[in-house]
């Protein structure tokens, strides 16, 4: 029990004090937890998380210390959580365990497939551009190349990029990393 009180400690203990300020009218945007290796194997179907590349143990314990960290740091999230299809995505937001998980097209990754980047972007754009600029934090759980279309940041694993709506602006969070589980 000591241990794990101590590694919580270290891991928020790499948060900058300022990290979370007035959140309203923002949406974070979450990168999947660990899921070792890139892209997904050839034959990926989305509804068939066996042919996907999937979250490890410390990428499960990851997910797990980022909503431990939301609920310690903000008090007004919006709910449903959203979340792209890829089992990785989904996998995350339910540990995080903040509450109900919705699938967004949206949010679905385009690395390896560049026709779909118009679709799901169009659909992400057109999301944003319906979320109320002085409403509670919207969290959404997607992927590096969604996180940098919207914001122009790139972002590791399980790591997050706060979006301002009324500005387009964005600023990266730090949320629990995975290697120092």
């Amino acid at each position: 029990m000591r241990l794990i009180i101590i590694s919580l400690c270290l891991i928020f203990a790499a948060v900058p004090a300022n990290a979370v300020e007035d959140v309203k009218g923002k949406v974070l945007f979450i990168r999947h937890a660990l899921a070792p290796g890139m892209g997904d194997p050839g034959n990926f179907k989305v509804n068939d998380c066996s042919t996907q590349r999937n979250l490890d143990e410390r990428g499960r314990q990851q997910s797990r210390n980022i909503g431990t960290f939301i609920k310690s740091q903000f008090v007004n999230w919006s709910h449903p959580i959203y979340t792209s299809q890829w089992c990785r995505c989904r996998e995350t937001a339910e540990l995080m365990n903040i509450g109900p998980v919705e699938d967004f097209l949206g949010l679905n990754s385009f690395f390896t497939k560049p026709g779909k980047k118009g679709v799901y972007l169009n659909a992400l754009e057109a999301k944003l551009a319906g979320l109320p600029r002085d409403g509670g934090l919207v969290i959404m759980v997607t992927h590096q190349v969604t996180i940098s279309a919207i914001t122009g940041r790139g972002v590791g694993s399980g790591q997050g990029v706060l979006f301002d709506l009324a500005t387009g602006t964005s600023e990266p969070i730090t949320l629990p990393s995975y290697k120092n589980l």
